[in-house]
């Protein structure tokens, strides 16, 4: 699976999200997979991912 993220929020998130669709399209940045992400300091999607999210919260 893909993941698309926010890069002045640092946010990751599924590509189908709503919330990352309406995102500029100048701070878009993907990701191969979940770990990329994490390991480039972006935080899960609470809309997406709540699990992962909720997880990361804590």
């Amino acid at each position: 699976m893909r993941f698309g993220g926010n890069k002045t929020l640092k946010i990751y998130g599924t590509l189908a999200c709503t919330s990352g669709k309406r995102m500029k399209r100048e701070n878009r940045v993907f990701f191969s997979d979940e770990q990329e992400a994490i390991s480039t300091g972006f935080r899960p999607c609470g809309h997406c991912l709540k699990k992962e999210y909720l997880t990361w919260k804590e």
